[in-house]
């Protein structure tokens, strides 16, 4: 048996792939893109940070208390689903470390793989990228609380894997995502 399928059936084991990064560095758009190369041969969801603030944390604001809220409230249902099986694409920005720690070893604790994606870009190259006009009002002071801003993010210390989205494409960012997956024995040899 094939350590990428479990007991119940050979069915593909389910796990945790967590995108960090700031607002605009391609987290959604690697998530995507992963979900797409995954879903021929496996359950697979997305738990996409701004979706589950407009669903699942309706009423939570921007404090950091309320961040790790959030970010506890994403990875209870990302262990839920890979729990039966889903391959769960995170894609929230999670600016606290501890917070993403502690999914991680709640993961782990529950026997499900969990791998941090970082999707980093530089300031400049965020600001550019960003069709909503965020950055510029967050740099303004109009927007308080504003993650990378006025608002810390901890970059991750040891992702798993780290994705440089200003200097590489999406194809080639996805292929390092697969290919840890592969080294983990979570996906078939390509």
């Amino acid at each position: 048996m094939e350590r990428s399928r479990d007991v119940y059936g050979g069915r593909p084991r389910g796990f945790i792939l967590w995108f960090t990064g700031l607002s605009g560095a391609g987290k959604s758009t690697l998530s995507q893109a992963v979900r797409l190369r995954l879903e021929a041969s496996r359950p697979v969801e997305i738990l996409d940070g701004d979706e589950i603030r407009t669903f699942l944390s309706r009423g939570l604001g921007f404090s950091k208390p309320d961040r790790e809220e959030n970010i506890r409230r994403i990875g209870y249902v990302a262990r839920l689903l890979a729990r039966h099986r889903v391959a769960v694409l995170a894609a929230a920005i999670s600016p606290y470390r501890e917070s993403r720690d502690e999914v991680r070893r709640l993961a782990a604790e529950q026997g499900i793989p969990f791998l941090e994606i970082y999707a980093q870009a530089p300031l400049e190259v965020l600001v550019q990228r960003d069709v909503k006009g965020l950055y510029k009002r967050a740099l303004a002071g109009e927007l308080p609380n504003f993650t990378g801003i006025s608002d810390p993010y901890e970059p991750p210390e040891a992702p798993e894997v780290l994705i440089r989205t200003d200097q590489e494409p999406v194809a080639q960012g996805v292929e390092r995502i697969l290919q840890a997956l592969r080294g983990r024995e979570l996906l078939e040899p390509a």
